[in-house]
């Protein structure tokens, strides 16, 4: 049958496959705006509710705390003293209640922000034993600091009543009126105080003030899109702690969130300007509700909107591309070409060169490709022995820069030594930095053995010491059975050198360096920790080990360590900073083991 495109130019074909092409990236478009804002609002939903439930699981844990606390209080035999006594006379009251005042006090807890939570206890005093004491009449008189109060039938308060109810259990109430300014309202978690020896018999009422503050803390823990906000609200949905300024307030929920008396419950509902997102716990009588204002969201849709039409409009290019491209006929040779390619393997010679059987573009295209692959075999072996002599170039370009900065340190030593003591000590200061260079030249060795390294390294700790006056100690964890193997020169003194200047440089004599080795499996690992206190961003220095830009200043002893040992051994071994187990800074080098000639591995 005959191809009816054929009866079409070759322009009118390429707009008629571009549109078939781009067709459905445009309808896809057009479904993907229109679904976007539903499966986004449903993500979003799902993870504020698994967020909402972690969250009243946090809040109910910090109450649980308060309430071992008040345990605690309660089981006191101070608190149970304070059952009516007929027997006890005024001084003997006088006693126990300032007993119980110090109690109460010692048991205060500080928040964040200078706020504390406070313990007052309410005791039964039906027969008026204390009227020394303050009573609850007395709760928000100016400049009260008494924690104990006395209340009878005629003085009960509501809350009260709602804790005795509980029958020990905790209850949190809001309380108007408390503390020495009468606005004052604070959310308080109470509990029933029973006598010990006598179950029946009530003590009072225990209470833990500023649990609002308390609350506010594990709040301050969630991050909300802008201008959400997080309620805790009791079942009849009045607001006992919040992020804003709404405490006490009965909170406005949408009709369709109505809860049940199941355990616990999530709920969630989406409205025209907001997203509610509710725990539920009904054995607490307690609701943990966050608002989402929707608006925040649609910032985010218009976003996923943009990144789609971006995404369609580079494929309608890409796909005018393509079609400019491939408006001939070319696949076929193209393919064979690709395979010659996919199956051709640098350096290995060619079966035949096609002959120039084709005069056009493609037939070009083909015959310089086989070309350029035998030009290319004979470039590699060039290749590989310019690359080999570009390595040794650049060790050797990098041990010419690191001793000119060594030997300047080690004299800056000398200088601050003669400076300080009128030149005693130099000459075994001077010996050491013989000793130095000795090892840094090594006869123009570029590999030396672990053992003279450490020679090195630590004839450089003993001038520093001296330098400093023993202001810091380093201690030295080596295995004799890795002294034979072979390492970089000049590798650990920049180490020691760092761990000095940024860890221990100011401690005194608390500063310490350790230096270890030890073999595992086939490689070297080499560590040198200190316990220097100043914060450091271990990221940005393995980023400025793994940058290959030329050096700016910034790290340059720690990247040329790096480099060079890369350089020797490969991009798998190096150095790695990290923070130490308890405090300060650990570097961790990794290098493979390599024998000096005539050694063999253990």
């Amino acid at each position: 049958m005959k191809n009816p495109l054929t009866k079409m130019n070759v322009r009118q074909q390429l707009i008629l496959l571009f549109l078939i092409l781009v067709s459905p990236v445009f309808l896809l478009n057009m479904y993907a705006n229109s679904k976007a804002e539903q499966i986004l609002k449903e993500h979003v939903t799902n993870a504020y509710e698994e967020l909402n439930k972690q969250n009243h699981f946090l809040i109910n844990r910090d109450i649980d705390t308060i309430s071992r606390i008040m345990t605690t209080i309660i089981q006191n035999p101070v608190t149970q003293s304070m059952v009516s006594d007929k027997k006890d006379v005024e001084f003997d009251r006088v006693v126990k209640y300032r007993e119980l005042n110090t109690l109460l006090g010692n048991n205060s807890m500080g928040l964040y922000g200078g706020e504390s939570i406070y313990y007052f206890l309410f005791v039964y005093d039906p027969n008026n034993s204390y009227p020394f004491a303050p009573s609850i009449p007395d709760i928000d008189r100016p400049n009260n600091t008494a924690k104990v109060f006395f209340y009878s039938d005629e003085t009960k308060t509501p809350w009260i009543e709602d804790a005795l109810n509980a029958r020990g259990k905790g209850v949190l109430a809001l309380i108007d009126n408390f503390g020495p300014k009468g606005d004052q309202q604070t959310l308080a978690y109470l509990r029933t105080v029973n006598s010990v020896t006598n179950g029946k018999s009530i003590v009072g009422v225990l209470v833990a003030t500023k649990m609002d503050k308390k609350i506010e803390e594990s709040f301050s823990t969630v991050s909300l899109p802008e201008g959400g906000e997080l309620y805790l609200t009791d079942w009849s949905d009045r607001v006992l702690a919040t992020t804003t300024e709404d405490m006490g307030k009965v909170l406005k929920l949408p009709h369709g969130l109505i809860t049940n008396e199941a355990m616990e419950e999530t709920l969630s509902a989406v409205s025209k300007d907001y997203i509610y997102v509710i725990h539920t716990k009904y054995s607490l009588k307690q609701k943990l509700v966050y608002t989402i204002p929707t608006k925040s969201l649609l910032q985010q849709i218009s976003a996923l909107k943009q990144v789609i039409q971006t995404i369609s409009i580079v494929y309608s290019l890409f796909a005018i591309v393509v079609m400019m491209y491939f408006w001939r006929s070319l696949m076929n040779p193209l393919r064979k070409l690709a395979m010659f390619a996919r199956s051709h393997e640098p350096g290995k010679p060619l079966a035949r060169v096609p002959s120039k059987e084709r005069n056009d573009e493609v037939g070009v295209l083909i015959y310089s490709v086989h070309n350029m692959a035998n030009r290319i075999n004979d470039m590699i072996h060039e290749q590989y022995t310019m690359e080999i002599k570009q390595k040794e170039s650049q060790l050797q370009l990098l041990y010419q820069q690191i001793n000119p900065h060594l030997l300047y340190n080690t004299l800056e030593s000398i200088y601050w030594k003669s400076s300080l003591e009128g030149n005693m000590g130099s000459a075994e200061m001077i010996k050491e930095l013989s000793k130095l260079m000795r090892i840094s030249l090594s006869r123009g060795r570029e590999l030396i053995s672990i053992e003279e390294e450490l020679e090195h390294a630590m004839a450089y700790t003993s001038l520093q010491q001296k330098r400093y006056e023993y202001g810091f100690s380093i201690r030295w964890d080596i295995g004799d059975d890795v002294m034979p193997y072979m390492i970089p020169k000049i590798t650990l003194q920049p180490l020691i050198e760092n761990a000095i200047i940024h860890g221990v440089i100011n401690m005194g004599e608390d500063g310490e360096i350790i230096v270890s080795v030890r073999s595992e499996e086939e490689n070297i690992i080499i560590a040198v920790e200190d316990n220097g206190y100043k914060e450091t961003d271990y990221e940005a220095i393995n980023r400025l080990l793994e940058n290959e830009a030329p050096d700016t200043g910034t790290g340059y002893g720690i990247k040329n360590v790096n480099r060079r040992i890369q350089l020797h051994f490969g991009n798998g071994y190096g150095l790695h900073y990290e923070a130490r187990v308890t405090e300060g800074t650990k570097v961790t080098v990794v290098i493979p083991k390599r024998a000096s000639a005539g050694q063999t591995d253990q």
